[in-house]
């Protein structure tokens, strides 16, 4: 599995810059077409609604576990009759900070997949014998999560894990003031559609990354218990031009101003070398507005 790096202060940042160097090389072979892409994603402006496309018919992701994910994916796939054409997602980095059974914190291996009290819908408030509530911009997010060697066809009983940063850029259970907090992380499992939908809050952009989301996706919830069971691990952005608006009207995201405005999705270590198509199919489509909240929708094709 080839993984971009998330944050400076990911333990593996000697070995992830080396492989980054290597990309690099590779991206600027394409930057022509990835340039037009980033475009298309990075304008400015405080408009209150936006809506990015989620699919493309051209590229594949560079993903070395396609193969394991296509065959796993062929045996839960719904009956759908789709035909259709779908970009298979781009394959990143879990970060430093996923909780999922992969790394430690004060020696301690940390994985809330095996909690009770994961499984659920509203991720913005901690579970288990942890207690709070991130605040933030509302966000109700729907993945679809689709078979991409099977006409997109939806993938039902698979099993969604989600995490990001509260809106001061923090990582509960990792980041300091929030270590006794597992907020914005929760897992749900694909109905017959393929969906899966989370209500949680927009997510601050904090320095050296584009805002995002990170995804796990397992062929079903008794597989989810650990990220080493994944069959695709990604991340979603966001339009650069909703982010400005809610950075730059919504109370306690004061900090993200001037974080995004270091920013683009060219020099975003994770997403600068996915191609085009991972980076259109990758980011969320929205509708909605700071003042109100919003309401997103996004394709995962594994």
């Amino acid at each position: 599995m080839t993984d971009h790096h998330d944050h400076p202060e990911s333990p593996s940042l000697s070995l992830d810059l080396a492989v980054m160097g290597r990309r690099r090389a590779l991206l600027m072979m394409g930057g022509a077409a990835t340039s037009a892409a980033l475009a298309a994603c990075g304008g400015g402006g405080s408009g209150s609604s936006t809506t990015v496309s989620t699919s493309s018919s051209s590229s594949s992701s560079s993903s070395s576990s396609s193969s394991s994910s296509s065959s796993s994916s062929s045996s839960s796939s719904s009956s759908s009759s789709s035909t259709g054409t779908c970009t298979e997602a781009a394959t990143e980095t879990n970060g430093p900070y996923p909780a999922d059974g992969t790394n430690t914190i004060s020696g301690n291996v940390v994985n809330v997949l095996t909690q009770s009290g994961i499984v659920r819908s509203d991720i913005r408030t901690s579970f288990g014998s942890m207690s709070g509530t991130a605040a933030g911009v509302p966000l109700t997010l729907t993945i679809n999560v689709q078979d991409a060697d099977l006409g997109c066809a939806a993938l039902t009983n698979y099993a969604v894990y989600i995490w990001h940063c509260d809106r001061a850029g923090l990582y509960s259970l990792y980041s300091s003031g929030v270590t006794n907090q597992n907020y914005l992380r929760g897992v749900q499992v694909t109905n017959s559609s393929g969906q899966v939908t989370f209500t949680t809050i927009f997510p601050a952009c904090y320095s050296g990354r584009m805002p995002h989301i990170h995804v796990e996706v397992y062929v079903s919830q008794s597989t989810a218990t650990t990220a080493n069971n994944a069959v695709k691990i990604t991340q979603l952005a966001f339009d650069r031009a909703t982010c400005q608006s809610v950075y730059n009207n919504a109370t306690g995201y004061s900090a993200s101003v001037n974080n995004l405005a270091a920013i683009t999705f060219a020099s975003d270590n994770v997403f600068g070398d996915d191609t085009s198509a991972q980076l259109a199919a990758a980011t969320v489509s929205l509708t909605g507005d700071y003042t109100n909240g919003f309401t997103g929708t996004v394709s995962i094709a594994v």
